[in-house]
């Protein structure tokens, strides 16, 4: 084991789908991790928090339309999906120890606190 593997897990650890929103957000709550954990964190969170807004904006539209509701759903699922791949995208980047930078949503999650 290198030293860099405890910051890896933590990483990883972060960029699990739903779950590691809570840690990501403690982490950036109490300030206490480096840079890197930082940005991770804070593009964890921000991708978590934008699949919440489509997931509960398409929800709603499901069970207010009369019309149409297999389609909102199919897309509500494709939503959900596209979120855990984007996810899993990212931990094998870590993992490879590449840079993680989705293009738009980076530059949303570099804006936060």
């Amino acid at each position: 084991m290198t030293s860099r593997d405890p910051e890896l897990r933590s990483l990883l650890f972060y960029a699990t789908p739903v779950f590691g929103f809570f840690f990501a957000w403690w982490t950036l709550y109490r300030k206490n991790g480096s840079r890197h954990q930082n940005a991770v964190s804070r593009l964890s969170v921000t991708l978590a928090l934008i699949w919440l807004l489509g997931y509960v904006s398409l929800g709603t539209a499901v069970s207010t339309t009369e019309v149409g509701t297999v389609p909102l759903l199919v897309i509500s699922s494709v939503w959900t999906t596209t979120y855990f791949l984007t996810c899993f995208g990212l931990m094998v980047r870590l993992y490879l120890g590449r840079p993680v930078w989705l293009p738009g949503i980076s530059d949303l999650s570099d804006r936060l606190p």
